[in-house]
């Protein structure tokens, strides 16, 4: 049996989770159609910001002790309301559809309770499908989903509040 852990990111960390964050941002260059730049790099602008602003959470998720991907959650929304929010969730390909990203997902909800939004972009129905099942599951059903179009955001996002299950 598989043993998941996901643990907050310490700052000598970021290396590491810089290195996952490529990774990452090659797999959705797919919807983004983001291009690397001239020292082969995509670069994500708000990784720093993670270790120095209030709000922000990095984890790293591993199995059997090897990397296997992260998340960073934040205090944010795209709808208007004070929580949480999944900033970038990320499994690697050969960690997935095995329970790691929903043990990753559980594990973070659970850190924080509260108000909760998670969103995707529109072009991106697998993350979509798999955000729907983990959180209908989370929450016993308890969540609402609407699709925004707007100068905040564009695409599906599922809203829940886990405060009187979660920790």
């Amino acid at each position: 049996m598989m043993e998941i852990t996901i643990e907050p990111a310490s700052l000598s960390e970021k290396p590491i989770l810089q290195r996952l964050m490529e990774l990452y941002l090659y797999d959705f260059s797919e919807f983004d159609g983001a291009d690397l730049d001239q020292q082969g790099i995509y670069g994500y602008e708000y990784l720093d910001h993670y270790w120095v602003e209030a709000g922000r959470a990095p984890f790293i998720t591993r199995v059997d002790g090897r990397l296997a991907g992260f998340v960073l959650a934040l205090d944010y929304s795209v709808t208007g309301s004070q929580g949480k929010m999944i900033g970038e969730f990320f499994v690697m390909r050969k960690y997935r559809r095995q329970g790691v990203g929903k043990a990753a997902a559980f594990h973070v909800f659970d850190s924080f309770p509260g108000h909760w939004e998670v969103s995707q972009i529109a072009e991106n129905r697998t993350a979509t499908a798999f955000w729907r099942k983990i959180i209908a599951e989370y929450t016993r059903g308890q969540f609402e989903e609407v699709i925004l179009d707007n100068e905040t955001w564009l695409g599906p996002v599922q809203i829940f509040d886990n405060s009187a299950y979660a920790g």
